[in-house]
């Protein structure tokens, strides 16, 4: 089977549609926080911020994904801090605002807060990227039901210990499919995010990247996000900002192994990596000047 002949067919996520199988989309990350691992956050600059996300969406980014918290892992950075709600709303919401009339592409609000990702949506986000896959904070299934907003379920843990990791995390992201579904989402908005880097080590995320097509079983878009990681710092010994080219080799692997979404900082960069690899694994043909 090609990759285009998915049968995940499509989904609404705001007024666009993406028809799965027939390319990789871009999610460009957009860091509103002044402690994000990939030193790369705009902090409380509103106008910088949207010119970023301007730029993100004129280099090929699908979605902007916004998050006011870091997600770092503790383990690794242990000056890490869980940011208030408050502080949370005062760091997306200006951006979303500010954003929601000047971009043609989906907003995703990167949050496992119900009150956050209510507030967001209201503000015109359209999908929620819940790093916890819902199971943080036990009112935001509820809310994203509700709103009928697309949600993306990562596998998530506080320890590094498997029987098998890809089976392990398969079968955690099926559970987390069936408890988004009891609460009320339908599976038509659930997208999987088998979590690089979360509560894995660098040997589990280079197997889950290796043996990605195993979760082809679930039927359901996958994203994958490990851009600029800690692996590939380990691998390459090489700082958090300079890992372009690890980033680039692991898009392309995770593209010819079936992810459907590559969640990335170097938007212009992978925008590339996606389209040439893309054209390998999908198929192309010239375009045709009428």
């Amino acid at each position: 089977m090609t990759l285009t002949d998915s049968t995940k067919g499509s989904m609404h996520i705001g007024e666009t549609t993406f028809d799965w199988g027939t390319k990789t989309f871009v999610m460009g990350v957009l860091n509103v926080t002044p402690d994000s691992f990939s030193r790369d956050g705009v902090g409380t600059d509103v106008e910088r911020a949207v010119e970023q996300a301007l730029r993100f969406q004129e280099w090929g980014a699908d979605i902007i994904d916004i998050g006011g918290e870091s997600t770092r892992p503790a383990s690794i950075y242990p000056d890490s801090e869980m940011v208030s709600v408050v502080d949370e709303l005062d760091r997306v919401l200006p951006v979303i605002e500010a954003l929601t009339h000047l971009l043609e592409i989906p907003i995703s609000i990167d949050t496992y807060k119900s009150e956050v990702a209510t507030q967001a949506i209201a503000s015109g986000a359209e999908i929620v990227n819940d790093v916890w896959g819902l199971t943080r904070d036990p009112d935001i299934g509820a809310v994203i039901a509700k709103s009928g907003v697309p949600v993306i379920l990562t596998h998530n843990q506080a320890h590094t210990r498997y029987r098998d990791v890809v089976p392990d995390v398969f079968g955690r992201l099926h559970e987390l499919t069936q408890n988004a579904i009891e609460l009320g989402i339908s599976k038509e908005n659930i997208i999987l995010d088998p979590g690089m880097g979360f509560g894995k080590t660098a040997q589990h995320n280079l197997q889950i990247l290796r043996r990605l097509r195993e979760f082809d079983a679930l039927d359901l878009p996958l994203l994958v996000g490990m851009s600029r990681k800690s692996t590939i710092g380990y691998v390459l010994e090489l700082p958090v900002d300079d890992r372009l080219e690890g980033t680039a080799a692991t898009v392309a692997i995770s593209i010819a192994n079936g992810a459907d979404i590559v969640r990335v900082h170097d938007v212009k960069e992978m925008a590339r990596v996606a389209k040439m690899t893309d054209a390998i694994v999908r198929g192309w043909e010239p375009r045709s000047d009428s």
